[in-house]
């Protein structure tokens, strides 16, 4: 694998052995350079990395293992087994990006996380469908939902608007992707596999979808429209992992 070319290969950082250091962990700038500079080093800082990597990938596959009762513990260790090994990649496809605004293992941690996260909802769907078709969207008011007269009305007002509003603001393709994640809860990760597609380019779909469908209800007064001026950019976590 080729280095990044803005990763710092100073030899005094890259360590051939460990033989003097078994008691002190590796520093984030001794990860990095160990992992962009191929030879022995690097090949134990591989398996070191892998080994965490899947310690965590078990760790969520477990925790999620809910999702999937079908299947048992030695499908599972194989499922978190892919899904460090699938990590491991990722990482260090994105080596360069790393900052050092955490620990490197930290950073490393979130990728194998989020990566069996991905792999358990993938195994939930498996063989479940997922309807692409265009549809007229319906809202109603749920019999369990104990509202009185008056709120019941209004609540049957919002979602007559809410499905005019999608009829009317949204294209065929924004109205299925918003059908799929916000009504019938498919997960972000399987709904881009199935149509071929990135998580990035159907959150984009999705913040479309919520600003078009926003602006049309506050049109119609059933939302107050929005302030010009815009708040606070939300706080980004402390490594991004994600494409």
């Amino acid at each position: 694998m080729t280095a990044p070319q803005d990763v710092p290969t100073s030899p005094a950082l890259v360590h051939t052995d460990r033989t003097d250091r078994t008691d002190m962990p590796r520093s984030n700038l001794d990860w990095v350079t160990t992992l962009a500079v191929p030879g022995p080093a690097h090949e134990e800082a591989l398996r070191d990395l892998h080994a965490l990597m899947v310690r965590a990938a078990r760790h969520q596959v477990w925790r999620m293992r809910g999702l999937v009762p079908g299947i048992g513990a030695g499908a599972l260790d194989e499922l978190a087994n892919g899904a460090a090994d699938d990590a491991l990649v990722a990482l260090l496809s994105k080596l360069g990006t790393f900052e050092g605004r955490s620990r490197f293992t930290t950073w490393a941690y979130k990728f194998a996380v989020l990566e069996a996260a991905v792999q358990v909802r993938k195994q939930a769907w498996r063989g479940r469908e997922v309807s692409f078709e265009d549809v007229t969207v319906v809202f109603g008011v749920r019999g369990e939902d104990r509202v009185g007269p008056a709120e019941e009305l209004e609540a049957l007002d919002l979602a007559a608007a809410l499905g005019r509003a999608m009829s009317e603001v949204l294209t065929s393709y924004q109205r299925r992707i918003a059908v799929a994640l916000l009504v019938d809860e498919v997960p972000i990760d399987v709904l881009a596999q199935r149509l071929a597609t990135t998580r990035g380019a159907l959150y984009k779909t999705l913040h479309v979808v919520r600003a078009r469908l926003r602006a049309a209800l506050a049109d119609s007064g059933h939302l107050p429209p929005r302030a010009d001026a815009r708040g606070p950019e939300p706080a980004r976590p402390v490594e991004e992992v994600s494409s």
